[in-house]
C-alpha cells in the first residue's frame, strides 16, 4: 500500500494540508498524473484508509476524507515528516519542525481534533525550499 511514493502524499495532504478534492491533490506541486491519483485514490479507499464523500451542495464534487484507520497513521506520519525535514530538502521550516518534534503529543491531538471536527483548514503552511548549510548538510532557519 505504502510502497509507492504517491499513497503517502495523498495521506499527508489529506492530514496536514486540508486538500479535499482531486483538483487540489493534482494543484499540489507534485506533478502527479490525473490517471496515478484516481488509481492511488482508489486504492486508498478500498484499503479502507481514505473515503469519498459527495458534497452536498454540488453532487458532481467528491470530497476525500481520511477514515479513522487513516487518521492513525498520524504518528507514523509525524515522525517521516521530522526526519525527513531533517535529512532532506523539503522546504519546511526549521523552527516549525523543533517545534513539532518537541511537542509531540500536542501536535497529534490538534490533528486528530481537526480530523474529527472536520476543519480543513491547512495544519502546516505552505512553504518554499529551504537553505542548507553548505558544511554541515544541515536546514537554515
Amino acid at each position: 500500500m505504502f510502497g509507492d511514493r504517491w499513497s503517502l502524499l495523498i495521506i499527508r495532504d489529506l492530514m496536514v494540508r486540508g486538500f479535499r478534492t482531486f483538483k487540489e491533490f493534482q494543484g499540489s506541486g507534485e506533478g502527479i498524473a490525473t490517471n496515478i491519483l484516481s488509481d492511488r485514490l482508489k486504492k486508498l479507499g478500498a484499503a479502507g484508509i481514505v473515503s469519498a464523500e459527495i458534497e452536498e451542495t454540488d453532487g458532481r464534487r467528491v470530497n476525500y476524507r481520511l477514515t479513522e484507520k487513516g487518521i492513525d497513521l498520524a504518528p507514523v506520519l509525524l515522525d517521516l515528516l521530522i526526519w525527513g525535514a531533517r535529512h532532506e530538502e523539503t522546504g519546511a521550516p526549521c523552527a516549525l519542525i523543533a517545534k513539532m518534534e518537541k511537542n509531540r503529543e500536542a501536535v497529534l491531538a490538534e490533528v486528530r481534533r481537526r480530523w474529527r471536527e472536520r476543519d480543513t483548514a491547512p495544519f502546516l503552511p505552505k512553504f518554499e525550499s529551504g537553505v542548507r548549510d553548505r558544511k554541515s548538510g544541515r536546514r537554515q532557519g
